[in-house]
């Protein structure tokens, strides 16, 4: 994609800066997104950036953000929504600028609708994607879900079929990566090699300032398994399926999975030892007799 700073000044009015690098990112919640992009504002240039966290696909990023962060801190929604370059331009020209979009995937988008609205996609840096392995990410998901008092068994089980699916088509995307020029984000990669993380950071054009995985990031209540977690070097998100192994709806979401062929031939070829274990599930039956004798 083109170099921001080969663009217009005007083009970046609305935002009151001309960032340095701007990142826009998709990724399935519970997928490390917030960690993620928190590592990146560390690295930032000078530590300067603009978050632009959760924005409603299809819209302008700078009018249907879900919440916004300044150079890592918390910044007035309300205010940054009736006049972004108030807010956003404190950071200053050269900074980072990191606009996310959550369970979404581009590839929906076609044609006049575009993922990001009128926002001209030539401006930005890169895209990134954020994938996580299937089986700790759909663990993850239906914790947190469960941990929802207000959604049944019914609406959590429809909310994460529905999010397979988008999980899957995301995966296509990784699978394409270098003839989309796409930047594809392990989330177990990232939590576990530090020399993973210092490549990425080069590829992204970010400075190596700070190459740990910080602390908990806060958004989405925190982890799901460990909430008293500080550190995220703490956390065990390599663990999560197993930790859930022998929880039923857990059990009948992996049955159901272990069937979409979509779904294992992708992992097959980026998640093996996912696609094995599906593999497995899906040679048993899930009750003796279908249950019904």
């Amino acid at each position: 994609m083109a170099s921001v700073a080969s663009q217009p000044v005007f083009a970046w009015q609305q935002l009151g800066i001309i960032p340095g690098v701007a990142l826009r990112l998709f990724g399935m919640r519970r997928s490390g997104n917030h960690a993620i992009v928190g590592w990146m504002q560390r690295n930032a240039p000078g530590g300067r950036s603009v978050f632009l966290n959760n924005c409603k696909p299809g819209s302008d990023p700078f009018r249907s953000f879900r919440g916004i962060e300044v150079d890592g801190a918390h910044a007035p929604q309300h205010k940054a929504l009736r006049d972004m370059a108030s807010v956003a331009g404190t950071a200053g020209n050269g900074a980072l600028l990191v606009m996310s979009y959550e369970d979404t995937s581009p590839a929906e988008f076609t044609g006049e609708r575009q993922v990001s609205g009128p926002f001209d996609e030539g401006l930005l840096t890169r895209n990134v994607v954020i994938y996580r392995s299937f089986l700790n990410w759909s663990a993850s998901l239906l914790k947190k879900m469960q941990g929802n008092s207000g959604y049944s068994l019914v609406r959590r089980n429809a909310i994460l079929l529905r999010a397979m699916d988008t999980y899957t088509r995301l995966l296509g995307l990784v699978e394409q990566a270098r003839d989309l020029a796409i930047s594809c984000i392990s989330y177990d990669r990232w939590c576990g090699e530090d020399a993973y993380r210092a490549a990425l950071l080069a590829e992204l054009g970010l400075e190596t300032r700070d190459n740990t995985l910080g602390t908990v990031q806060r958004y989405g209540g925190g982890s799901s398994f460990q909430k008293e977690a500080q550190s995220a070097e703490d956390l065990q998100t390599d663990q999560r399926w197993r930790q859930m192994a022998g929880d039923a709806e857990y059990q009948a979401v992996l049955h159901l999975a272990a069937r979409d062929t979509a779904l294992t031939d992708r992992l097959s070829r980026l998640f093996p030892a996912d696609a094995a274990v599906l593999s497995g599930i899906a040679a048993k039956a899930p009750m003796a007799n279908g249950g019904l004798a």
